[in-house]
């Protein structure tokens, strides 16, 4: 690893003066996406060329792409027009710049980030590929693909108080500003926080930093709101990188925050993370997490993923610049799958949890797997979820009573095989054609059921109907019914009628 130097120190004045060289030259989402045009794509690909070749005309906003995003090294006349009115010498001592023999490069990483609101920029360290050489211990890490996630996988109500845990480079937080009167960030890195409060400074965000391990930092507080992206790699008990190792072993990391979380809420908050969860050799991965939970919490656990250890942890040294061929990514491929094999690790689960301290009632915990792909962010959905758990916990007794409709969004599939009779259905399933895509099998007198529910009769009624036309028993209708008719409901797939 690289030695690290002082932690940068991205005043309130320097912050201003490269907001406004950012603003006039237009260095923003909108503004990168135009001057890149096609080149976008081909850059989030790894495929710089393009983007150099289109960068070629657009002036100072064209340097300051090729400086941050590209890595390059820009002449000294064309970095100072673009720092204006942020001098070079003010930029290098911030750390922000790198003197070079032909001009100047990126000392950070800089780069707009943007939501359908607006643009932020982002302060994080440069990455291995930049720097030619692997990051130092406390590296900060940009926007990767999990960060993306957990943005998606976050609940946006309007809340009075948010906890961002782990905060790295501060872009949780940064879209939290959104939907969230206050914001608190901590983080045990300082450098984590020095480059958090430069993101915060630049964007004229008043946020709260804290340092400290896990939940420490806000001890005897309680929040709205809690998200964390943790160091959630798991295996031996070490830290190489605190962005992404915690030093626990295992899944110990997910499990504490897990564990922990709905003890810092408000009753009825929430909260939102990644984690990681080992499949063990005769245990299920469900019955497994459940154990972290503490009393009174509802919980969704959502996975999205299973890795093989042998690719999980090619992955992971790949990821911290390591060639697995060589001596040293054979020497630690060998620790780390000798690990999994002394504890019988078969698969690393990954996914998204949602939780909701729920004081003074019957938890309702859910573990799924959603590892088809869908488009709909899962935030949302989450808050969704948690709104018919809630309904189902006050109306759970009386679903007799209600007048249900299957929404617009939910349909009817069939598949069908050749017979001597001709096409015989085989599979009838229902889809749910938005949020994470949720389908479920079921048989004809469901379709019969489900036909009926368009909000104009009880539940009851409908059975009742029914059983009369299968020469049924309605008390046994009824009772095969309710737990499908609750498991629709959970997944949005039958609504109350308003």
């Amino acid at each position: 690893m690289s030695t690290r130097a002082a932690l940068p120190d991205l005043s309130d004045d320097v912050c201003a003066r490269l907001r406004d060289a950012f603003r006039r030259t237009g260095y923003d989402t909108d503004g990168v996406v135009d001057a890149l045009g096609p080149a976008h794509a081909a850059l989030g690909r790894g495929e710089p060329e393009l983007a150099y070749r289109a960068t070629r005309d657009a002036g100072e906003l064209g340097t300051l792409i090729r400086l941050f995003l590209l890595g390059s090294t820009e002449a000294e006349k064309d970095v100072e027009a673009a720092f204006a009115p942020l001098s070079l010498d003010d930029a290098v001592a911030a750390t922000l710049l790198v003197p070079a023999t032909d001009g100047y490069r990126a000392g950070l990483d800089v780069r707009p980030h943007g939501d359908d609101e607006g643009s932020w920029w982002v302060v994080n360290d440069l990455d291995a590929d930049i720097l030619g050489q692997l990051v130092p211990e406390d590296h900060v890490l940009g926007v990767g693909h999990a960060s993306l996630s957990l943005i998606r996988a976050t609940s946006r109500r309007e809340v009075g108080s948010l906890l961002d845990v782990g905060t790295g480079n501060g872009v949780q937080a940064l879209h939290a500003t959104r939907h969230a009167k206050k914001v608190t960030a901590t983080d045990v890195s300082a450098r984590a926080l020095a480059l958090a409060a430069a993101t915060f400074r630049l964007n004229e965000l008043d946020v709260e930093l804290v340092r400290g391990e896990w939940f420490a930092p806000v001890a005897r507080r309680r929040f709205d709101q809690i998200v964390c992206n943790p160091p959630f790699v798991v295996g031996p008990p070490r830290v190489d990188y605190t962005y992404r190792d915690s030093g626990l072993a295992g899944d110990d990391a997910s499990a504490l925050v897990v564990r922990q979380l709905p003890g810092f809420l408000n009753d009825g908050g929430t909260g939102q993370l990644l984690a990681s969860w080992l499949h063990v050799e005769g245990e299920d991965w469900g019955d497994r997490v459940t154990r972290w939970l503490p009393a009174e919490t509802d919980a969704w656990f959502v996975q999205r993923d299973i890795a093989d250890p042998g690719l999980y942890v090619g992955t992971w040294l790949r990821d911290a610049g390591i060639d697995p061929r060589s001596p040293e990514g054979r020497a630690k491929s060998g620790a780390w799958l000798d690990w999994f094999a002394e504890n019988d690790v078969q698969g690393i689960g990954f996914g998204f949890v949602t939780l909701r301290r729920a004081s003074g009632a019957t938890p309702t915990i859910v573990c799924e797997d959603l590892r088809q792909a869908y488009d709909d962010p899962l935030g949302a959905e989450a808050a969704n979820w948690l709104d018919r758990v809630e309904w189902l916990r006050a109306n759970g007794d009386s679903l007799l009573d209600v007048r249900f409709r299957v929404p617009e969004s939910v349909l009817l599939e069939s598949v069908a095989e050749p017979g001597e009779e001709g096409w015989a259905t085989t599979v009838q399933r229902l889809h749910r054609t938005d949020g994470p895509g949720w389908s479920h099998e079921v048989d004809e007198l469901a379709t019969r059921l489900l036909a009926g529910c368009q909000g104009a009769l009880p539940l009851e009624d409908l059975i009742v109907l029914l059983a009369a036309a299968q020469g049924l028993e309605p008390g046994e209708l009824a009772e095969a019914a309710l737990p499908v008719v609750r498991e629709l409901v959970r997944h949005g797939m039958l609504l109350p009628a308003a």
